[in-house]
């Protein structure tokens, strides 16, 4: 798995959609060939990917909502490399 830059700029996919889901009791991606469940920590990120804010202002936005979490930013960056590679985002 490759480590994005922290300035890279995160935007979900054309075709996909995160949203809340009541029957499954979380959020999930949704994408035309299927769904991913996602966890809390997964929904708290991509909830913020909007094709604006750059790496480096989630970690931060997510650091203010989370003071207590440790090593959020090393977090954000393996999980924004593996969104990556799993397709479900691009970087601008």
């Amino acid at each position: 798995m490759s480590i994005p830059q922290p300035t890279a700029v995160p935007a979900l996919r054309p075709g996909y959609r995160m949203q809340w889901e009541p029957v499954q009791n979380c959020h999930v991606l949704l994408y035309p060939e299927g769904m991913v469940k996602l966890n809390e920590s997964a929904a708290e990120a991509l909830k913020r990917v909007d094709g604006q804010r750059s790496i480096n202002e989630i970690i931060a936005e997510l650091q203010a909502c989370f003071p207590s979490a440790p090593e959020l930013d090393e977090d954000v960056l393996a999980f924004m490399g593996e969104a990556h590679e799993q397709r479900w985002i691009l970087f601008r």
